[in-house]
């Protein structure tokens, strides 16, 4: 948090200098400094959000692509169950009980349940 009010800080003091006459007695050309801080906002932007976002999608997407019969997942609306069947319409069917299977489709699971032998919290 305190990197973000860092970078804050620099931005708009970069607009402000950005937006200060220059000491030239001419007034009518705009500086390519102006821009810089447009740029270092997208460039931030970029690394904060963007790039992070992107990665975690392309993980999402091969975790969906890797699921096969047998696996134990989650679905998005918090029902645990165990794959029987993967159909190539995407559609999957989850035994969620003894007996009773559902079938969902493969965008709907949020992911792999978490095994036993996982401890529940944070890493010390």
């Amino acid at each position: 948090m305190r990197n973000i009010r860092n970078i804050a800080a620099i931005i708009s003091t970069l607009f402000l200098m950005s937006g200060c006459p220059t000491s030239g007695g001419e007034g009518g050309g705009s500086s390519p400094l102006a821009f810089l801080p447009f740029i270092l906002i997208f460039v931030v932007f970029y690394f904060l959000i963007l790039r992070p976002q992107q990665k975690q999608n392309k993980e999402r997407k091969k975790m969906l692509s890797e699921l096969k019969r047998g696996d134990d997942i989650i679905t998005s609306g918090g029902i645990y169950g165990k794959i029987t069947n993967v159909s190539e319409d995407d559609v999957i069917t989850l035994e969620i009980a003894k007996g009773i299977s559902i079938k969902i489709t493969r965008s709907g699971i949020a992911g792999p349940q978490p095994s036993a032998e996982e401890p529940k919290g944070g890493k010390n």
